[in-house]
């Protein structure tokens, strides 16, 4: 909790969504340019920016209930609906696909198992999950931005993803002969 002691809820949320929206504005001026125009890049920057958005505001601000953990991981399930369709629709993923759908899939499991730990099981005193919980998210959440920006495989995760692929399809070829 001492990230929350540091800098209270509402700067860090405020932060990670300007992030978002200064990734999606980099991304408009990158398009502008005429790079990277067939890809999912610009589409994938606007639909974290209306989610994290509609997320920080319509969530706590306007909301008449009060927001569950388990509010937020369907909201990070439709984020994540919503990325497929568009490479569906665009057939080109750019880069930081694989890094949004990654990081949204590792906060949506932290968020069930925050909610499992708080509203199934009633816990309310603070322990490691809690801090794994919030050290990730944000880290994770700053990851996404920097792979909106870049645009490029900083982590190695799609080596790991074709290392793994090819790892599967050597086995089932073994398997089959």
């Amino acid at each position: 909790m001492f990230l929350f002691e540091l800098f209270g809820l509402f700067s860090l949320s405020a932060l990670v969504m300007w992030a978002f929206l200064m990734a999606f504005f980099f991304n408009i001026f990158v398009y502008s340019l005429g790079v990277k125009r067939n890809t999912t890049l610009l589409i994938s920057s606007f639909i974290m920016m209306v989610s994290y958005s509609a997320t920080d505001y319509l969530y706590t601000w306007i909301s008449y209930y009060n927001t569950t953990y388990f509010d937020w991981a369907i909201h990070d399930a439709i984020t994540i609906a919503s990325l497929i369709i568009a490479y569906s629709v665009v057939k080109r993923s750019s880069t930081s696909l694989l890094y949004l759908v990654t990081g949204l899939s590792i906060n949506m499991i932290l968020v069930l198992f925050m909610h499992l730990d708080v509203y199934i099981y009633g816990n309310q005193e603070p322990w490691i999950l809690w801090d794994i919980y919030l050290y990730s998210v944000n880290v994770i959440d700053l990851t996404m931005v920097v792979a909106l920006i870049v645009d490029r495989d900083f982590l190695g995760l799609h080596k790991l993803k074709n290392k793994t692929l090819n790892y599967f399809k050597s086995n089932d070829i073994h398997k089959v002969t």
